[in-house]
């Protein structure tokens, strides 16, 4: 099994609050909250690709809308499609339809039929291979990354929530040893809710993973960014 390199940077910054008495004890504590971060290399790469039907008049020197009359159907550009993905060796089976629909008209013309497909792949030397082969100019109207998985991207789940409560322990630790104090037993543990693992979700401290912000450019898409935080509580004990 290929592996994979995993970069973690714990994160030190966080809420700090001390207190004299607990209401549930008497004693003293600390609650720290620490963060790591974990770069993941996918092993699956989802590439969406939206093709759309258009007037073949458009290319053609001073033409104008009023002018469009032969509209090239989609079919015609999904077969062209699925050639150039073949040519560039992208199996069937990891080719899905995932939407059809209509795209806003001019008035007094056609609609035109949208489609678009995600494209399963394993590795990023495959989207340059299909860039080779597509003829972007005719009836491709959008090319963009979508999800990126890994298979063990739960044990990398697990990994970074553990590496975040080590940060909240040495912070804890540090805090306290500089007050002349120890650090005691951990009091209690907070798992902020995780939300899944989405493109689209803002980076935020309510949320427990976070993925790079995507964009056209294929280079940008080479790891998985994953953020964790994990807050605890601990006693503060007396020097002996």
């Amino acid at each position: 099994m290929k592996t994979f390199a995993v970069l973690i940077t714990l994160w030190l910054g966080g809420f700090v609050s001390l207190s004299a008495q607990d209401s549930n004890n008497d004693s003293r504590y600390i609650e720290v909250t620490g963060s790591s971060e974990i770069e993941v290399v996918p092993d699956e790469i989802h590439l969406i690709i939206t093709i759309q039907e258009y007037w073949q008049e458009e290319f053609e020197k001073n033409s104008k809308p009023k002018d469009y009359k032969t509209k090239v159907p989609i079919n015609k550009i999904e077969d062209k499609l699925m050639t150039a993905l073949r040519q560039a060796g992208i199996p069937q089976r990891d080719i899905q339809t995932k939407e059809v629909g209509d795209y806003w008209r001019e008035r007094g013309k056609d609609f035109l039929i949208a489609k678009t497909f995600d494209i399963k792949l394993q590795d990023f030397d495959r989207i340059n291979r299909i860039i080779q082969f597509v003829d972007t100019k005719g009836g491709i109207q959008s090319m963009r990354i979508g999800e990126l998985k890994n298979k063990d991207l739960q044990e990398y789940r697990k990994q970074g929530k553990i590496e975040a409560l080590k940060a909240a322990q040495q912070k804890a630790a540090y805090l306290v040893e500089a007050m002349g104090q120890r650090l005691g037993n951990v009091l209690r543990i907070i798992e902020p809710e995780d939300k899944g693992f989405s493109y689209f979700q803002p980076q935020s401290v309510t949320s427990n993973v976070a993925f790079q912000a995507y964009d056209s450019n294929p280079e940008n898409f080479k790891t998985i960014k994953l953020r964790y935080q994990m807050t605890a509580r601990f006693e503060i004990l007396p020097t002996q």
